[in-house]
C-alpha cells in the first residue's frame, strides 16, 4: 500500500466531510467552520493512497513552544495499517524542538498515542466547554 503523506497540501470539502462522517466526529455537521479551521491550522497533514484522502490531522500552535493536535482521524476503512503513525510522525518531527506537544484523547486513540510516547501530563485534569454530543 503506497500511502502519500503531505505536510500542508490541499484539502477539498467533500472528501473531508467523508472522513469526519465516517469517524461520526460531530464536527462534520458544521463543515463551512471545520474546513475553515483545517485551512488556518498551523500545520495539516493528509495522507492518500492513489489520490484518494485516507487519513488527516492538525496541529495549532503559537509557532515556537506549544503546539496541540486537535484532529488526527483515519477512514475506519484504512484503520490499522500505519497511517495514523505515519502522519503523527510527520508532525512530531515538524514539532520536535517544541517544549509542549499536547492533545486529548480518548478511547482506543489512548493505546495509539502513548505507543507514540505521549502520556499524561503529571496531575493535570482535562477540562472542556464542549458544543458537541458525543461525549
Amino acid at each position: 500500500m503506497n500511502i502519500a503523506i503531505t505536510l500542508n497540501g490541499s484539502i477539498d470539502t467533500d472528501e473531508v466531510i467523508e472522513i469526519y462522517r465516517a469517524n461520526a466526529w460531530s464536527s462534520a455537521d458544521k463543515p463551512l467552520e471545520l474546513m475553515a479551521a483545517l485551512r488556518n491550522s498551523h500545520s495539516l497533514v493528509t495522507a492518500r493512497i492513489t489520490g484518494k484522502l485516507v487519513g488527516l490531522g492538525n496541529a495549532i500552535s503559537d509557532g515556537h513552544l506549544v503546539v496541540y493536535f486537535p484532529h488526527m482521524l483515519v477512514h475506519p476503512d484504512f484503520q490499522r495499517r500505519g497511517v495514523g503513525q505515519r502522519m503523527m510522525a510527520c508532525m512530531l518531527e515538524r514539532y520536535a524542538d517544541f517544549h509542549q506537544q499536547m492533545l486529548t484523547a480518548d478511547g482506543d486513540a489512548v493505546l495509539f498515542y502513548e505507543r507514540l510516547g505521549f502520556a499524561r501530563a503529571g496531575a493535570t485534569v482535562p477540562m472542556w466547554i464542549y458544543a458537541g454530543t458525543e461525549h
